[in-house]
C-alpha cells in the first residue's frame, strides 16, 4: 500500500500524569502560552491531512479538553472529531480510539502520545511510509548509554549490547485492521500489561519495523521536561515585540465595574458599548499593537450592535488567538489602573488570574498595578477610570 487512501490519527490523552504530579493532568498544562495537548494537535495537523483525528480523553477531563480546543485555529479544531473516552490503561484507551474510528475503516492509523508536542513533519511521513510497507512500525532512537539489566536487589544480571537496542517513540503506525484486531484480541484474552501499541502488535504475532525516530520528539514526563519545552519554544521565537494600550471609560449609574475580567462591587459602573472593561480593552490594544494588527475598534466596532454589552474577555482572547496563529507567544502582560475608587488592591490577584486565563498565560506573567491621579483631572474628580497596558510578544523570525 505505497499510497494509502486514508490515514487516520489517534492521540492518547487520557492519562493522569501521576509521575508528573499536580492537580491538572500534564497534557492540559500551559506550554509556551497554550495547553501542551493543543501544541501536539497543531503539530500533527500541520504535518499531514488525516482523514480522521480522534483524541482519547479521561471522562473527568471534558471541560479541560473543550478549553484546550479553543487554543487551536478554527480550521484545525474543525478537523478533530468527537473525543473518545479512555480506560484505566493505555491499552484500553488505544482500543477506545480504534473502535471510534472503526466505522470509517482507515487504511492506516498513527497512534501518538498527547504529551509529545514536537513531532516533526518528516517523522510523520516516515511513520506513514513505514506502515504502508511493513504494516506495523514504530520510531526508534539508538541508545547513547550502556544499559544494564538488574534484579530486584539492584544487582546487574546482564549487559545487553546497545547496538541492537532502540528507545521507542510515537507516533507508532499500523495497518488499521491489523492493530484493531490485535487490540481486540488482547482485550478478549485479558492481556493488559503491554506498554505500547507496537508491543500489542508484537504480542499478536506481527513483526514490527523500527524506523528512524527524532531526538527532538520529546515526551513531557517531568517538570524539568516542561521547562525544557518552554525554553525550546521561546528560543524558536526570537523576534521580541512590545505593544502599548490605553483606554478610558466614564462612570455612570450602576452597582459595580468590570476590570480585568472581574466585577468589582461599587456604587457606579463604567459606560461603554461592551461591558466597558477598560483594563481588558487596554490589554487587547497592547497585544494587537505588538503584532501590528490595529486596535480593538478595527476588529470589534462599537458601531456594531453585535458587541453591545459583550464581555471584553472575548476581545483579549481574540488578540491572543491572533498571536498564536502567527506562531508566537505572549511573554508578559503589564497593566496599570489609574483610579481614585474603587480600591483595586483587594481584587488584584483575582484580576491577574483572570487575565492569565483569558490570554493563556501563567499568572506569574501578568502584572496588575494601581495608582491614583493625586486628585487631579477627571480621575481625581472621580468621573472615570484610565488604564495603561504593555504587552511583550515573541514571534518566529521572518513574520512581517
Amino acid at each position: 500500500m505505497p499510497n494509502p487512501a486514508k490515514v487516520s490519527l489517534i492521540v492518547l490523552a487520557a492519562g493522569r500524569g501521576v509521575r508528573f504530579g499536580g492537580e491538572r493532568p500534564k497534557q492540559y498544562l500551559l506550554c509556551g502560552g497554550q495547553p501542551l495537548l493543543s501544541r501536539t494537535l497543531l503539530a500533527l495537523s500541520s504535518a499531514y491531512q488525516f482523514c480522521a483525528t480522534t483524541v482519547v480523553i479521561n471522562a473527568d477531563d471534558r471541560e479541560l479538553y473543550d478549553g484546550m480546543l479553543s487554543f487551536l485555529p478554527e480550521s484545525r479544531a474543525a478537523t478533530v472529531g468527537p473525543p473518545a473516552i479512555g480506560g484505566a490503561t493505555r491499552q484500553e484507551s488505544a482500543l477506545a480510539g480504534l473502535e471510534a474510528q472503526a466505522p470509517i475503516a482507515p487504511d492506516l492509523v498513527l497512534i501518538h502520545d498527547g504529551a509529545r508536542a514536537f513531532p516533526a513533519p518528516g517523522l510523520i511521513l516516515r511513520a506513514i511510509e513505514a506502515a504502508s510497507i511493513h504494516g506495523a512500525a514504530a520510531p526508534g532512537l539508538p541508545l547513547g548509554d550502556t544499559v544494564k539489566q538488574v534484579d530486584v536487589a539492584g544487582r546487574v544480571v546482564a549487559t545487553p549490547p546497545r547496538a541492537s537496542l532502540r528507545a521507542v517513540q510515537t507516533p507508532q503506525s499500523f495497518r488499521f485492521d491489523l492493530i484493531l484486531e490485535a487490540h481486540r484480541r488482547a482485550a478478549r484474552q485479558g492481556e493488559s500489561q503491554l506498554t505500547d501499541d507496537a508491543a500489542v502488535a508484537e504480542w499478536a504475532g506481527h513483526s514490527i519495523h523500527i524506523f528512524e525516530g527524532d531526538p527532538a520528539n520529546l515526551k513531557i514526563t517531568s517538570r524539568q521536561d516542561l521547562v525544557e519545552a518552554e525554553n525550546r519554544i521561546l528560543d524558536e521565537r526570537r523576534d521580541v515585540r512590545v505593544g502599548q494600550g490605553y483606554d478610558v471609560h466614564a462612570f455612570g449609574a450602576g452597582d459595580g465595574v468590570w476590570l480585568g475580567g472581574v466585577k468589582i462591587p461599587f456604587d457606579k459602573s463604567l459606560l461603554g458599548h461592551s461591558d466597558a472593561d477598560a483594563a481588558l480593552h487596554a490589554l487587547t490594544d497592547a497585544v494587537l499593537g505588538a503584532i501590528g494588527q490595529g486596535d480593538i475598534g478595527d476588529h470589534f466596532s462599537p458601531a456594531d450592535p453585535k458587541w453591545r454589552g459583550a464581555a471584553s474577555r472575548l476581545f483579549l482572547a481574540d488578540a491572543a488567538r491572533r498571536v498564536r496563529e502567527l506562531g508566537g507567544v505572549i511573554a508578559n502582560l503589564d497593566l496599570t489602573i489609574v483610579t481614585e475608587a474603587p480600591k483595586i488592591g483587594p481584587h488584584r490577584q483575582a484580576m491577574r488570574a483572570k487575565i492569565a486565563e483569558i490570554a493563556g498565560l501563567e499568572t506569574a506573567r501578568v502584572s496588575v498595578k494601581a495608582t491614583t491621579s493625586e486628585g487631579l483631572g477627571f480621575i481625581g474628580r472621580r468621573e472615570g477610570i484610565a488604564c495603561l497596558a504593555t504587552a511583550t510578544v515573541r514571534l518566529p523570525l521572518g513574520i512581517p
